[in-house]
């Protein structure tokens, strides 16, 4: 027994001693990013190949003659010129100015992959009909919108027009590729190894897998694969030239075996009439996106990037293949639905009439237009695009809602400070910290804990002697009415004593490799294996395990972190998943990469919903994300780095994920590498509490950065941004309320708002709240003053702090302290704020409201505020909301019902009416219906103009007016 148990402990030493060596190549990429852990498009194959393809004549077109017109879509075959391989068009019209193309195999060797999910449902179909054609091209009317599509057979093209004009063409430069699938032509010897070498992998399958039926299995076959391809026609089966990396690739010391070979798709978008392209995040780089010629182009696989570099088109954590092109006069999107390994080509070029060919007559003016040309380049799966066609920004933003759903409305504490770093020791220690926030008359909601808070980390458990009593601890929490945030990771430690793990592999449902066992990889816990999220069945056990019986210590104000859902693999290929590993359905994880991390999320959004039986609304934090991400909860911008770029990368990093519907963004408040000096941090604080998710966050190996901890000049900064976003937490709330109804962003670039002001299209280092604030963070070291661009030439902003009013357009200087940073309200707008500011959103929900009132040039202004309990599905089920509107002209406040519907009692009232661009009335009077009218007493300054009302007393849920005599 003895020499058992020395045995045994030799090889747990040995165990920890891989993990710590694959922990120290990962950790050492902590403060510098190490470019060679990923690839560039030259070191990816399939983007090697695409890319290689010149614009030209494309080699397909179209065959008219298969033309077939149904009620829900047009579908013709493409033939390409060399291979003779037949491909499917389905051409559909979509209601609220939306087309939706589809590209497939016409008889392919196996299905390709066609992404779930995503889509809140089939979007409804507007009917083509033909109203011209001649022998190489068909014109098409869409029976809803001025909309046309014209089909040119040969080359093939689309081009879709308004009128005369041409929005966008589809192939116009001739790089539509799609790898159709096909057997691999290999020399006789290597046929006979690899005969030889599948029987062998077939007899171990046998031996090593009791009832295994299937003799596809675990070959990374599709149940199709063994009898289907005998059945294909001989021109399918044809190999054209063999590339390398088509049927195998390495990368460093990874294969990937390929089984299916190359099967990769990509397709050009031209759009005449535009310079400036936004979106398809997540990239630390610029809000306008840059052109690509002669460098990367923007990568959409989600990684594991420890220290991203800033100013850069490499992968990030999420991917949303959702581009917006804009103009002084359109907006349009592309919504790219694939979820393989995608890259995007951008490039800017004059629309000339040898490209137009015979579209000329419908282009103005000389050919001098300018254009930016889009590519989609994608590993496999189909070709599906969703055209957006706006016309504004607005239309295109809910356009893409309609298809992807809006932002979750999200419970009210989260939307306040959350503190948190990587870890809070134990329960004393965290309640150290809950304590520290009321010591210092410094609001919170939640406290999180990362990874070391589990026992081991095994998910869905606690340390037993950190944390030996979570529930009593959630319990003190929940006195204070604040929360606690903890981190479950979708990678699971392979311990036979671990209830989860032992539940995932005896139910199978792990991912498989290519032979049929667990996928097992190295990540915090050491060997672990991944559970597979695509499988249904694994996402309703995942929700299931969130019931308080199965996640013991849990408690209702218990929330979730999931983090590491790219998903992140210490050993494997970039930190990732092998892409030959195998999911539910028979698919390879090179077809569903990127949507891996959505999975996650919805399940364990789904989970906490469960757990309170459908009442109460859930919050996650998610990593990794994808389009439809947003129904589910936040999301954040990573590892980011204590450094002053990084600061301000977060700002284009939060705007691109709110144009694509993912408003609930923030970035880890200080860095989460390394030590912010004091000047840094407050700044981030500053910022922070203007950014729609407002967590502070940190590295294991920082120091402690708690607000009380600076020295007190530092602290009375801090505080002071803190109460700022919870004075303006029922606007923020508005706001997310409007997010969800609409799909509309949150925080927005200012060319949204102020579609034609060319200056505006480029700016980033600044941005709008809704349609009412603009925030100018500071983010330059030893900063005295920024340049602040006031947009609108009808517009008038007003500095919420003094008041001042200032003109727009124009472009102005302001000094700054480190106290101070510019935010301006717009005149036109309402806001409601609260003016006490709690220990936590919680305890001020019932607190009365103070409206700030920004006058525009002419007299009027508008608002309105959204309440309702602040976490439960009443406001949909029961109707249990209020949504007043507050409208100012003629001299005159009026409180009405925006949405009827809706009714919430509520003991909020009206406290305060503060009035900015207004002279001194000789009286104030309150209107109530049954009331006689009242006098309000009032104050004002003529310096400033602004009328304090002081106490109306009203409540926010009744009809009410002011008038000023």
């Amino acid at each position: 027994m003895a020499a058992v148990a020395a045995m045994a402990a030799r090889r747990s030493r040995s165990r920890m001693v891989l993990v710590l060596a694959y922990l120290g190549v990962f950790l050492g990429i902590a403060f510098a990013v190490d470019r060679s852990n990923f690839k560039t498009c030259e070191e990816s194959s399939f983007c090697k190949r695409q890319r290689s393809l010149r614009p030209g004549l494309s080699p397909y077109h179209a065959l008219l003659d298969s033309l077939q017109l149904g009620p829900d879509a047009l579908t013709v075959q493409l033939v390409h010129e060399v291979t003779k391989v037949v491909l499917l068009l389905e051409l559909q019209g979509l209601q609220k100015n939306m087309t939706r193309i589809r590209i497939d195999e016409l008889q392919p060797l196996r299905p390709r992959y066609r992404v779930p999910d995503v889509l809140v449902a089939d979007p409804p179909t507007a009917p083509l009909s033909v109203s011209g054609h001649d022998d190489n091209s068909m014109e098409l009317t869409v029976a809803e919108g001025p909309y046309k599509v014209i089909l040119t057979a040969r080359p093939f093209r689309l081009d879709l027009l308004e009128g005369r004009s041409l929005l966008l063409s589809v192939n116009a430069r001739g790089l539509l590729e799609f790898e159709h699938q096909r057997l691999r032509r290999v020399p006789f010897s290597d046929k006979v190894s690899l005969t030889l070498g599948s029987m062998w992998d077939k007899i171990k399958s046998i031996f090593s897998r009791q009832g295994a039926t299937d003799p596809a299995e675990g070959d990374g076959a599709q149940p199709e694969d063994v009898a289907g391809d005998r059945d294909k026609p001989e021109t399918q089966q044809t190999a054209e030239r063999e590339e390398p990396g088509a049927w195998e690739e390495m990368f460093k010391t990874h294969s990937d075996s390929k089984p299916h070979g190359p099967t990769s798709v990509g397709l050009d978008f031209s759009l005449p009439g535009i310079e400036h392209v936004y979106g398809i995040p997540e990239h630390a780089d610029s809000l306008r996106l840059k052109a690509t010629e002669g460098g990367e182009p923007y990568r959409l696989y989600n990684l594991d990037v420890f220290q991203y570099e800033v100013d850069n088109p490499m992968a990030l954590y999420g991917s949303v293949p959702v581009l917006l092109a804009h103009s002084p006069h359109r907006d349009l999107g592309i919504f790219w639905l694939n979820a393989a390994e995608t890259w995007v080509d951008i490039s800017s070029n004059t629309a000339g009439k040898t490209l137009f060919g015979k579209m000329l007559d419908y282009l103005q003016g000389s050919g001098e237009t300018p254009q930016t040309d889009v590519r989609w380049m994608s590993e496999s799966g189909i070709i599906d695009v969703f055209l957006l066609l706006g016309p504004s920004a607005f239309d295109v933003f809910q356009q893409y809602a309609s298809l992807t759903g809006t932002q979750a409305l999200p419970p009210l504490f989260s939307l306040g400070y959350h503190q948190s770093r990587w870890n809070y020791r134990d329960e004393a220690d965290v309640l150290e910290v809950d304590q520290g926030f009321d010591d210092h008359s410094l609001p919170c909601d939640v406290i999180w804990l990362d990874i070391e808070h589990a026992d081991g980390k095994r998910y869905f458990t606690w340390d037993p002697s950190r944390f030996p009593k979570p529930r009593s601890m959630l319990e003190r929490l929940a006195s204070k009415r604040r929360k606690l945030v903890a981190i479950v990771d979708p990678h699971i430690k392979v311990d036979s004593g671990y209830r989860v793990h032992e539940e995932l592999r005896d139910q199978g449902l792990y991912v498989k490799t290519r032979d049929g066992s667990d996928y097992e990889g190295w990540c915090w816990p050491g060997s672990a294996g991944y559970p597979d999220f695509t499988n249904p069945r694994m996402r309703a056990w995942w929700a299931n395990m969130f019931s308080f019986d199965n996640y013991e210590g849990s408690a209702p104000n218990l929330y979730v972190w999931n983090d590491m859902n790219e998903p992140s693999v210490f050993n494997g290929p970039e930190v990732t998943m092998l892409k030959d590993a195998q999911h539910h359905g028979g698919w390879e994880h090179r077809d569903i990469h990127n949507i891996y991390g959505f999975y996650v999320h919805m399940a364990t959004a789904d989970g906490l919903i469960q757990r309170s039986g459908g009442v109460e609304r859930p919050f996650v934090l998610s990593r990794a994300f994808f389009a439809g991400s947003q129904r589910f909860g936040a999301v954040w911008t990573g590892d980011n780095t204590a450094e002053w770029d990084h600061l301000k990368i977060s700002i284009p990093m939060c705007l691109s994920l709110g144009l694509v519907g993912l408003s609930f963004c923030g970035a880890d408040v200080g860095g989460f590498f390394k030590n912010p000096d004091p000047e840094l941090l407050v700044r981030w604080y500053q910022m922070g509490a203007y950014q729609p998710f407002f967590r502070a966050h940190a590295h294991l190996d920082t120091g402690r950065r708690e607000p009380w901890l600076l020295p007190a000049q530092h602290q009375d900064i801090i505080r002071e941004a803190l109460g700022h976003r919870y004075s303006l937490l029922p606007y923020w709330y508005t706001l997310f309320y409007h997010a969800h109804r609409d799909g509309f962003p949150v925080m927005r670039p200012l060319w949204v708002q102020y579609p034609q002001d060319v200056t505006t299209f480029s700016i980033d280092d600044q941005f709008l709240l809704g349609d009412a604030l603009l925030v100018h963070p500071v983010s330059d070291a030893g900063a005295h003053g920024v340049q602040v661009y006031l947009p609108g030439p009808e517009e008038v902003w007003y500095d919420i702090q003094s008041y001042q009013k200032h003109r727009g357009p124009q472009t102005l200087y302001l000094p700054v302290t480190l106290s101070s940073i510019p935010v301006f309200q717009r005149g036109g707008t309402i806001v409601p704020r609260w003016m006490r500011v709690r220990r936590s959103s919680d305890c001020m929900k019932d607190d009365p409201i103070t409206l700030f009132v920004a006058l525009s040039p002419q007299g009027t202004a508008q608002g309105e505020l959204f309440l309702d309990d602040g976490h439960t599905f009443n406001y949909q089920t029961r109707q249990e909301f209020l949504l007043r509107r507050f409208s100012f002209s003629n001299s005159t406040l009026v409180s009405s019902f925006a949405d009827p519907r809706g009714h919430f009692e509520t003991p909020v009232w009206i406290e305060r009416v503060v009035i900015m661009g207004v002279e001194k009335p000789a009286a104030v009077v309150l209107q109530t219906r049954g009331s006689p009218e009242s006098r309000l007493s009032f104050q004002h300054d003529p310096e400033t103009s602004v009328l304090v009302l002081r106490k109306p007393g009203v409540s926010v849920a009744s009809d009410w007016s002011i008038l000023l005599r």
